[in-house]
């Protein structure tokens, strides 16, 4: 999994030196995501724990998604 994440850091690197327009940021933020998700599951083992402490976790990150983009449409209609 650590040579997944290397790979995928290198990756991420590679997409930002490439001209894709609006869609680099886009890339680059998939890629980071999966990246974490890599990371919560296997290097925080919550692959290991309990569907409620899993989904408790998944809440968390879309309230955290929803605030954000709550914020940011506040920042663009200004």
């Amino acid at each position: 999994m650590l040579g997944l994440l290397i790979f995928l850091t290198l990756v991420s690197v590679i997409v930002t030196q490439i001209s894709l327009g609006a869609l680099t940021v886009a890339v680059a933020l998939l890629i980071a995501a999966l990246k974490s998700t890599f990371v919560l599951r296997i290097f925080m083992h919550l692959k290991f724990e309990s569907r409620f402490l899993t989904s408790m976790v998944v809440a968390v990150i879309l309230i955290i998604s929803a605030v954000i983009f709550i914020t940011l449409l506040d920042y663009i209609y200004r």
